[in-house]
């Protein structure tokens, strides 16, 4: 899979301007013993944009929200799988807030 790059695709919301983006959940269930096992990924970055995360990024104005997130999963921790239920929640960033956490770092707002 050759990943997405640029931004004339991506989403914007109407209301506060932001970028729309989406992520998932990636996990699996042990056949044997019914446990629950959920994928993170590092990141590569240093100080607060760095740590564990998930897989999240733009959600693209020819694709639906599920096959952003299928998308995402398969670049970012090179995994496949399905989508097993509706969308978990929605997350606003207020941008001055993650301006100050991500030092300068660029915003996005996650849906």
């Amino acid at each position: 899979m050759v990943s997405r790059q640029g931004r004339e695709l991506q989403r914007y919301s109407t209301q506060t301007g932001g970028r729309i983006v989406v992520g998932c959940v990636p996990y699996r269930v042990r056949p044997c013993s019914g446990g629950v096992e959920v994928l993170v990924i590092s990141s590569q970055k240093k100080g607060a944009a760095g740590g564990v995360l998930i897989p999240k990024g733009g959600w693209e104005l020819d694709e639906s929200m599920e096959e952003a997130a299928l998308r995402e999963a398969a670049e970012e921790a090179g995994v496949a799988g399905e989508v097993a239920g509706p969308p978990l929640g929605r997350v606003v960033v207020p941008v001055p807030q993650l301006r100050r956490h991500l030092r300068g770092q660029s915003c996005c707002r996650c849906a």
